[in-house]
């Protein structure tokens, strides 16, 4: 059984759903891959106001009872769809707390299997732009997984992320994370203005680097610059790692 930790953002968890169903080959109900979902986002502190000292409480602890209460309704394998929460100060209590629990549950690294995945699917890329959160940002995670694939990482000015970007997921009023499923124009303009500077800067992609930008960039390419969707990518690395065989062609 594949285990989502939902509830980080909420919508997040639900696109993790739909896109580990929408990557499975299956013809009937019966062939679909088994999955628990479990959304408590009352129980887990917003990983970014954590990493910048907005709240003392780390959300890897409540992340990891959430991977255990899956593994013990059957889950083997899990994701997390949350950018933020792979930061090391964060996964590294989560793996720490599975540890002491003598937990099985293999859970995914979310970073690291985007990296990956543009490195089998996209050979000649050399400069990758990233759009995320003020605490991925901040905590570097996609720019050490893809310089050290030896990736040049193009991200936005601090001004630009401060003003455009992390409002656009947070603000709120036109937050994604505030509107839920109804993406605001004013969010999805502050993201394409992102990736228009991204690709001004020479990026030949860009990674939307917040579970909640693919909500509301949804087209494989921005003005001829290729998107790249983690969620997407953590979808189809559980189906791979659960059953290669389900796993549906790019």
């Amino acid at each position: 059984m594949i285990g989502i930790v939902g509830g980080i953002g909420p919508f997040a968890g639900i696109d993790l759903l739909k896109k580990v169903f929408n990557n499975t080959m299956a013809n009937s109900d019966q062939e679909h891959l088994d999955i628990a979902l479990l959304s408590m986002s009352s129980k887990i502190e917003d990983r970014t106001q954590y990493l910048i000292g907005e709240v003392k409480v780390n959300p890897g602890l409540a992340i990891a009872e959430v991977l255990l209460k899956l593994e013990k309704a059957g889950a083997t394998i899990a994701g997390i769809p949350c950018n933020t929460a792979h930061s090391e100060k964060i996964f590294n209590v989560i793996q720490l707390e599975l540890e002491k629990a003598k937990s099985n549950i293999k859970v995914l690294n979310m970073i690291d299997e985007t990296a990956f995945f543009i490195a089998r699917n996209y050979t000649s890329i050399t400069k990758v732009g990233v759009l995320s959160t003020t605490g991925t940002y901040k905590s570097k995670i996609y720019t050490s997984s893809l310089k050290s694939k030896g990736y040049e990482v193009i991200i936005p000015s601090l001004e630009m992320q401060e003003n455009l970007i992390h409002p656009a997921i947070y603000h709120p009023v036109y937050g994604i994370k505030a509107t839920s499923n109804l993406i605001t124009q004013q969010a999805k303009e502050n993201l394409l203005k992102g990736i228009s500077f991204l690709k001004q800067q020479g990026a030949q992609a860009v990674i939307l680097g917040c579970t909640e930008i693919p909500l509301a960039i949804t087209k494989p390419k921005i003005n001829g610059l290729i998107t790249i969707d983690p969620t997407n990518v953590l979808a189809r690395a559980l189906i791979f790692k659960e059953n290669p065989k389900k796993l549906k062609p790019l």
